[in-house]
């Protein structure tokens, strides 16, 4: 193998790795490299393409040997930031998904989705706490704290976890849990991926087979009446009712279904575990407040859970952000709707505009302490927008800043880093975090990265303890 370019160290450290391992001009190197998140062009010196831990191994070993920086990434869903030097490591390669029955657990290989673990789990009438969509990475998700469609129900996805299996920047291979390195414990459950390369995780399943979702789609002029008595009404429901606002501006495209396509819509997504009828019963005030166009909630598998956000299929390019807000009071909806609501200009630059209701169990304590820092918030403010053209990025960083202004007053001041978006500097990075928790996980990356190599992306800064 020749040398690589931009004085890259020498390849042949590598050649125990049983995946690919290519360079820029190597076939095959545009295809490993690019994820989900088309707004992130990745162009790493070098990517391997695992098979298993024991290239994730070797890879670590070599980045520490050379000095390296690292880059990990299985589906790319969460690709915000571009790597432009460096290691990464796919993990795309490695899907094995184990469902052990009688203890109620699954241990998920690096690269699997959660779609593999539903179709798993299913025979043995468990589930899991996905997100929105079942075509998201496990380990990201999971590392980020994994806030599930279900969360108000049963709490965040790290809150299940029981063990971790990660390759740390040294190259060593470590099994961790509550009683084993507590510190690296704590750190991979909210987190990110700050201390080290994960290559499988088991967490418990739920004993769960249906659920009642879907959604209430409304036109989006009529996104004031719905948006008000859906503030007004969460407060009301049990823990078993999840559900989330969104202003939905959709364009005209083929990948879009009817009769969604190419129209402005105020929908409310619905998740409810409880009694089919008592959710009936619940979901009457918001079938009355405005005009419903159609209404998608049905009882279902839990295995079709996709149905209730039908969230994109194909990769695209987008932009996301995210607050965290202690209130929805009538001047926080206000706000809101003067930002993005009906009256926002035809060319508004963002795709969705939504919010989660929180509260519940994700505001309860875990029952072993993690690096979560949104138990405190009762809605998160989400934005996505797609960069269609090349002048949409500006529009979209302008229009979501002035709504983040907006609704500031009503915020805590913190994000949740899996939709964080583009992280900034510094500063801007630790906004997931409280100022305890972003301080110990500095503490804890000087244990295990004091070289920074795992630098791109939303990761924090080591320092020692005082």
């Amino acid at each position: 193998m020749t040398a690589i370019h931009h004085n890259t160290p020498d390849l042949f450290a590598l050649s125990d790795i049983h995946g690919p391992v290519l360079r820029p001009d190597d076939e095959g190197y545009a295809d490993e490299v690019t994820g989900f998140n088309l707004a992130a062009r990745h162009t790493p010196d070098v990517v391997v393409g695992a098979t298993g831990t024991d290239d994730v191994v070797a890879a670590m070993r070599w980045a520490a040997a050379t000095g390296t920086p690292v880059t990990v990434q299985a589906t790319g869903h969460g690709a915000n930031f571009p790597v432009d030097n460096g290691l990464l490591i796919s993990t795309a390669r490695m899907t094995d998904v184990r469902i052990d029955p009688a203890e109620g657990t699954a241990t998920v290989a690096a690269g699997a989705k959660w779609r593999q673990v539903l179709d798993a789990a299913a025979p043995h009438g468990c589930a899991a706490l996905t997100g929105t969509s079942t075509d998201i990475g496990v380990i990201g998700y999971t590392l980020g704290g994994g806030l599930p469609c279900l969360g108000r129900t049963y709490g965040y996805a790290a809150d299940r976890v029981r063990s971790f299996q990660v390759v740390t920047p040294d190259g060593i291979l470590r099994e961790t849990d509550a009683s084993h390195e507590p510190d690296l414990f704590w750190a991979l459950r909210g987190g990110k991926g700050n201390v080290g390369v994960v290559t499988s995780v088991t967490f418990e399943l739920l004993p769960l087979t249906r659920l009642v979702g879907g959604g209430i789609y409304c036109a989006g002029e009529d996104a004031e009446p719905l948006l008000r008595a859906w503030a007004d009404w969460t407060p009301t429901v049990p823990a078993q009712m999840c559900t989330a606002f969104s202003l939905l501006r959709l364009p005209p495209l083929p990948t879009i279904p009817e009769p969604l396509r190419g129209r402005f819509w105020s929908r409310v997504a619905v998740a409810w575990t409880g009694d089919p009828d008592e959710g009936e019963r619940l979901l009457a005030p918001l079938r009355e407040a405005a005009p419903v166009v159609f209404d998608t909630v049905t009882e279902m598998d839990y295995t079709d859970v996709d149905q209730i956000y039908t969230e994109p299929e194909n990769p695209l390019p987008a932009r996301e952000s995210c607050a965290l807000l202690r209130e929805l009071t009538p001047d926080a909806v206000s706000a809101f709707l003067a930002q993005a609501g009906p009256a926002a200009p035809a060319e508004y630059p963002l795709l969705l505009v939504g919010l989660r209701h929180m509260g519940g169990q994700l505001s309860r304590p875990a029952a072993v302490e993690d690096a979560i820092c949104a138990r405190d918030a009762n809605y998160l403010l989400e934005t996505v927008g797609v960069l269609a053209v090349a002048e949409a990025a500006a529009l979209i960083e302008t229009a979501t800043a002035t709504l983040h202004a907006a609704m500031a007053p009503y915020g805590t001041g913190r994000t949740m880093v899996n939709i964080h978006g583009r992280p900034g500097d510094e500063r801007d990075r630790a906004r997931a975090w409280t100022p305890e928790v972003y301080a110990r996980l500095r503490r804890t990356k000087a244990t295990y990265d004091p070289a920074n190599l795992l630098r791109h992306g939303h990761t924090v800064t080591p320092v020692a303890a005082a």
